[in-house]
């Protein structure tokens, strides 16, 4: 009974949409199909999850766990090795007042790979905390963790940004940020070649779901990376002890151009 009641109706449209001249009937249709297909794309978009994941990685006892404290509380916090993930919102200090998901992520080699796996597909960006006091020690550590990251084609390709961050500027034997760039590239550098070297004594191809570092036939460089990549420096213990504020004043400004 309702579809005999609008007939009529359907029949009127029908015998204008015959009446109209076929060019102007044809500019109806393609502004027909280029209304529904805005309205597919906002609605596919907005099912779309959005990465609002800003990973917090580094070696045991580079200063992730407190850093992750000072930037929720501002407090000075006793940590010790994490073997879990720990996970919060962060109110970015921006106009934007857009949050971001801080994940802080253990640093023990046999656990990193795990955690990485989980978490790596929600990255906006990698904050890699290095311990600059006793860089010169671990550099080597801190070269391969990062290597294993800027080779992996899933964070390259989501993963904006990557803050080196240069922990522990309070000793003083810590390494300035810009030496410790410095090191890492031409430490980067070397394992490019001998891991491309083992590879092509094996098979001659690259593992499943990775990239090359940087440009082929040149020395390896920051700058070469897809993503934008910053090094900062700071302390998350602060140079008045415990009871004093953090030096993190420049991580703070970078997850705010992050978010």
């Amino acid at each position: 009974m309702e579809a005999a009641a609008y007939q009529p109706y359907l029949d009127s449209i029908q015998k204008e949409l015959q009446a109209q001249d076929p060019a102007v009937l044809g500019v109806l249709v393609a502004l027909v199909v280029v209304i529904l297909s805005i309205i597919f794309v906002k609605i596919v978009w907005r099912g779309k999850p959005t990465r609002r994941a800003v990973l917090l990685v580094g070696l045991c006892d580079s200063g992730k766990t407190l850093i992750f404290s000072r930037l929720l509380s501002g407090k000075f916090k006793k940590t010790q090795t994490s073997i879990t993930d720990s996970s919060a919102i962060y109110s970015v200090k921006s106009e934007k007042g857009r949050g971001l998901t801080l994940v802080d992520l253990p640093g023990h080699e046999s656990l990193r790979p795990q955690f990485m796996e989980r978490f790596k597909s929600a990255a906006r960006a990698v904050v890699f905390v290095v311990d600059s006091a006793v860089f010169q020690k671990e550099v080597r550590d801190v070269a391969e963790f990062l290597y294993s990251l800027l080779t992996d084609a899933e964070i390259v390709k989501n993963a904006s940004a990557l803050v080196v961050t240069c922990n522990k500027q309070d000793i003083a034997m810590a390494k300035s940020a810009k030496v410790i760039q410095q090191q890492l590239e031409k430490e980067l550098n070397t394992l490019r070649v001998t891991r491309s070297a083992a590879l092509n004594t094996q098979d001659g191809s690259a593992a499943g779901g990775t990239v090359h570092l940087g440009k082929k036939g040149k020395d390896f460089e920051f700058s070469q990376l897809p993503m934008k990549v910053e090094f900062v420096e700071c302390s998350a213990k602060g140079y008045k002890g415990e009871d004093g504020e953090a030096d993190i004043e420049q991580l703070e400004k970078c997850l705010a151009r992050i978010s």
